[in-house]
């Protein structure tokens, strides 16, 4: 059974920092490109930035360029997103998932429950 269990999201000022994490199973992780997408409220969700199975590929929305990175362990079957920065329009659900295209294309399982990124002063 896939899981994917997002965390380290929280309450942050503007220009502040967040690191989130994405623990996967049930799947071979290092197999897989992932990615990470947010959705605010009452808006689509939308992706934020995609990795490659082996990190040689990384793509970043440009509203997020410069202040993210994305980054996995495969060792440990997770993938980080470290959020630099951050402004008010940043504060979304944060979600990851695996995905066919490191363009973003193809999620491949169910969403997690995300996790809650809040920026506000």
């Amino acid at each position: 059974q896939v899981q994917l269990v997002e965390s380290g999201g929280g309450l942050v000022q503007p220009g502040g920092s967040l690191r989130l994490s994405c623990a996967a199973s049930g799947f071979t992780f290092s197999r897989y490109h992932m990615a990470w997408y947010r959705q605010a409220p009452g808006k689509e969700r939308e992706l934020v930035a995609t990795i490659s199975r082996a990190s040689d590929i990384i793509n970043y929305a440009d509203s997020v360029k410069g202040r993210f990175t994305i980054s996995r362990d495969n060792a440990k079957n997770t993938v980080y997103l470290q959020m630099n920065s951050l402004k008010p329009e940043d504060t979304a659900v944060y979600y990851c998932n695996a995905v066919v295209l490191t363009t973003g294309s193809g999620r491949l399982y169910d969403w997690g429950q995300g996790t809650q990124v809040t920026v506000s002063s």
